[in-house]
């Protein structure tokens, strides 16, 4: 059994299916035209062939595609056109260095670059290194790297797997990807989640096993069982029917008890809301519109009628049903072409989020006026929330400037254990809070999320992690006010009762986590949830925390998470 992070809850057997790797070739490699060795001209005009191509290429995908997948996409088909990276290259080429090794020594100086940045920055090396290798083998004349012709469902592994190549996938035949590299929060997880493939990451050894082999992976587990027998078969369809009798419920989100909590969807785009509503996965609303994508993948920003039509479709497509949008979350971290941060030596605590208004006041001031009108053309209310919000001061100014808007109810994102902490003084200057798990995990832990490797440290039952939400929930409950949670932890069902128990009223996550987390939370009472609550703040790790709380659950949510 190979192990790994895994990421959502869904298990799958199929045979192996290895993406082709990146052409091998010598630096020295010289270009041949008619059989002789190219000109420094003709080397010159091969090369920005190939990037054009690429881009183009990369374009037709992200146009052919939808949500956060076309977003990435066409970010990546932006890094294939950058024109330092062809300006560059090409200087290296006119002045007579090989293609490849022109190709190579730029590539890696912005890797270097971009890994020393952190952040988003350093989840975009595996962008560039793609970009790269289609470049080259576009050169040379040989197949683009990536994933083989599918004739059958299959098991897609990857030492890495670069957003156009999980986009070009034939989603009618892939049951699952597998990566040795990435991390949990990185492109290929997020798009595997995005279209609902079970995925497992930083599985040493996976590119070993051979094209055909049957393999059994479980995101749930984390881990990848090459030549399944029959046991482990049968349980995985014993756990699908489990699954398929989840999904068969659509019914509010509560307790037991009858305790109401909001299960809600996260989305990146109105085609996402589209999907959501059209999905019958219950979705009660949405409770993250992640409003970047709309900004990450341009040169300019987007107009005021621009934002306002997306944000306004957005509104119809959930049909009066609660819509909280995230204004942007961009910034040192996720650069933007047309505010960019110069010099951070820390991208994560930099200029991000909120904290643009600082340095782009503009942006803020129109997505406010965007997002006012789309509620005055759809005659619904968003929920608008600022992310990166650190002071009682800032969410006051940043109601103020909404409100000024027409914004009619407004919240700001606790991701800044400062703010967890004086959760009472914001929530008397917003109407809602909601907490970001992710990145209030790596900021109370220290720990860079885009680290794989430090995935343990990341684990939203973090003992730390949980006093934080704890104290937030706490203060809502006193305020009187809505507390939701709309990071990772929301889709975790046993983590889910959890937060009922400390007081979160909603709970939003990836829609097709939605069943499994109702089904948990209709057969628990908010008393169950307290008791929980308290048994995984009291315990002095992430693990001792989970397993204290899976002891106190009802036996069928237990054999049925153990599926």
């Amino acid at each position: 059994m190979l192990h790994g992070v895994g990421v959502g809850r869904r298990a799958v057997v199929g045979p192996v299916a290895q993406v082709r790797p990146a052409p091998v070739v010598p630096g020295d490699a010289a270009l041949v035209v008619d059989g002789r060795p190219a000109t420094p001209a003709e080397a010159h005009e091969a090369v920005a062939r190939a990037f054009t191509e690429v881009a183009d290429g990369l374009r037709a995908q992200a146009a052919a595609a939808t949500g956060t997948v076309a977003h990435v996409l066409a970010a990546t088909a932006q890094m294939a056109a950058d024109s330092a990276l062809h300006a560059q290259t090409l200087a290296r080429v006119d002045a007579g260095e090989p293609p490849v090794a022109a190709l190579d020594g730029v590539v890696q100086m912005f890797a270097t670059m971009f890994e020393q940045a952190g952040g988003y920055l350093a989840e975009r090396v595996t962008d560039l290194r793609s970009v790269r290798d289609r470049v080259v083998a576009r050169v040379l004349g040989l197949p683009d790297p990536g994933v083989p012709h599918l004739e059958r469902p299959s098991v897609v592994v990857a030492r890495d797997l670069a957003p156009a190549d999980t986009a070009a996938l034939d989603l009618d035949k892939v049951l699952a990807i597998v990566t040795e590299l990435g991390g949990p929060t990185g492109h290929t997880a997020i798009i595997a989640g995005q279209l609902g493939l079970p995925c497992v990451v930083r599985v040493a050894g996976v590119t070993d096993v051979e094209d055909g082999v049957e393999v059994a992976v479980d995101a749930a587990a984390g881990t990848v069982t090459p030549h399944p027998d029959a046991d482990l078969r049968a349980a995985y369809e014993r756990r699908h029917a489990a699954e398929d009798l989840l999904g068969a419920d659509a019914a509010p989100g509560a307790t037991a008890d009858g305790h109401a909590v909001a299960l809600l969807a996260n989305i990146g785009t109105a085609a996402d809301a589209e999907r959501v509503a059209a999905s019958g996965a219950g979705a009660e609303g949405v409770g993250l519109f992640r409003t970047e994508v709309l900004f990450l993948e341009r040169t300019q920003a987007p107009t005021v009628e621009e934002q306002t039509e997306a944000y306004a479709a957005a509104l119809r497509a959930m049909g009066g049903r609660k819509v909280v949008v995230r204004t942007l979350d961009a910034g040192a971290d996720k650069p933007l072409a047309f505010a960019a941060q110069h010099d951070e030596e820390n991208p994560a605590l930099g200029v991000r989020g909120y904290r643009l208004v600082r340095t782009a006041p503009e942006l803020l001031r129109t997505q406010l006026e965007a997002l006012g009108r789309a509620q005055e053309a759809t005659g619904t209310t968003p929920w608008v929330m600022a992310p990166m919000i650190a002071t009682a001061d800032e969410a006051r100014d940043f109601a103020a400037a909404a409100r000024a808007a027409g914004v009619a109810t407004v919240g700001v994102m606790v991701e800044v254990p400062a703010v967890a902490l004086r959760a009472r003084d914001v929530l008397a200057e917003v109407d809602f809070v909601s907490l970001g798990t992710n990145d209030l995990a790596q900021y109370t832990m220290a720990t860079d999320r885009l680290r794989g490797e430090l995935a343990d440290l990341l684990d939203a039952w973090q003992p730390a992690v949980l006093d934080l939400v704890a104290v937030t929930a706490a203060a809502g409950v006193e305020a009187g006010k809505p507390v939701g949670v709309c990071g990772e932890s929301a889709s975790d069902p046993l983590m889910a009762l959890v937060l009922v128990g400390l007081g979160v009223t909603s709970l939003s996550m990836a829609a097709g986590a939605l069943p499994a987390v109702r089904f948990a939370l209709r057969r628990h009472t908010r008393e169950q949830c307290v008791a929980m609550a308290a048994a995984a703040r009291a315990a002095r790790s992430a693990a001792d925390g989970r397993a204290a709380v899976l002891a106190l659950a009802e036996p069928e949510v237990r054999d049925t998470l153990a599926l």
